[in-house]
């Protein structure tokens, strides 16, 4: 009987064990801490969906303790904007100069609507995108990322169909600062999460695998001593057991977080989790093992 339940453990997914920190359905979690507050930026999967392009719009969560979770409600959603009406993937958000700028694909292109609150409502600042589809070849636009460095430059990263670029804004987040670049990024597929740590970049995103003859993405990582590389491939870290994979990171009290979907009832209907991120003494980030348990609340 123990044989038989670690075997049906097993084969229906070990991710379906875990503790989901938000309500059903949502993916794509990126997290920030603005205003004494944690808040979740996270992409919307429609119950019963067959296919990703079927979203079409976004919430954002709250919190205190980053173990219970406000949903703040819809905060923007693909009928406000002209030029897309399907695949609203993941997104990605900033505090910047006083304002919330909120940054979303669509239709494989990524636009700019901004807010002068957290929760929204976000309004489109362009009325186009601030990036097209393929602006720079070999590159689908979709999953951007938004990293302000320490001199206060911002970036913005996206990525998908293997191929990753980063562009320049300006400060005011709404316009691209110069040509848009393409980057070397061993083993990459789509996605992106840089953070920083003791002067090293890190550079995170899902890679394709296959296992039993099946799609699945596992987080792995590069390192660069300056923000446009050149890179240093260092491997995996974090296997969701998922057909797809999509993260953030952030540091709290000492303490690093990863905050990530795993799959639901289907690939299309994902759960959000979190569980905690650590390096060892080199710097290189440890396999990230999932609990059950998840975290314990920040006090």
């Amino acid at each position: 009987m123990k044989l038989f339940t670690f075997f049906m453990f097993f084969v229906f997914g070990f991710c379906k064990a875990q503790k989901p920190i938000l309500p059903d359905f949502y993916a794509d979690p990126s997290i920030h801490y603005w205003d004494n507050t944690y808040w979740i930026y996270p992409s919307t999967d429609e119950k019963d969906s067959k296919d990703w392009s079927e979203m079409k719009r976004w919430h954002t969560f709250s919190s205190k303790d980053l173990i219970n979770w406000k949903n703040e409600g819809e905060i923007f959603n693909l009928d406000k904007i002209s030029w897309a009406k399907n695949s609203a993937f993941a997104p990605d958000a900033i505090k910047w100069k006083g304002k919330y700028y909120f940054f979303f694909p669509a239709e494989f292109q990524i636009g700019v609507a901004v807010s002068k609150n957290p929760n929204g409502p976000f309004k489109d600042s362009l009325g186009k995108p601030i990036i097209g589809k393929e602006a720079v070849e070999g590159v689908l636009s979709f999953d951007p990322h938004i990293f302000i460095d320490d001199d206060k430059t911002p970036y913005l990263f996206y990525g998908g169909g293997n191929g990753v670029a980063v562009a320049k804004l300006k400060n005011n987040l709404t316009e691209i600062n110069g040509k848009i670049q393409k980057l070397d990024l061993k083993n990459y597929h789509e996605g992106i999460w840089v953070h920083k740590k003791d002067n090293l970049y890190y550079f995170t995103y899902p890679t394709m695998i296959k296992r039993n003859g099946e799609d699945k993405q596992i987080l792995v990582y590069s390192t660069a001593s300056t923000i446009l590389g050149p890179y240093t491939y260092k491997g995996s870290f974090f296997d969701n057991d998922s057909r797809n994979s999509h993260h953030s990171i952030i540091k709290i009290k000492e303490k690093w977080y990863l905050f990530y979907h795993i799959q639901g009832p289907s690939p299309y209907e994902r759960r959000v989790c979190v569980d905690y991120l650590e390096y060892d003494n080199n710097g290189n980030i440890k396999e990230v093992i999932m609990t059950k348990s998840g975290i314990k609340a920040i006090k």
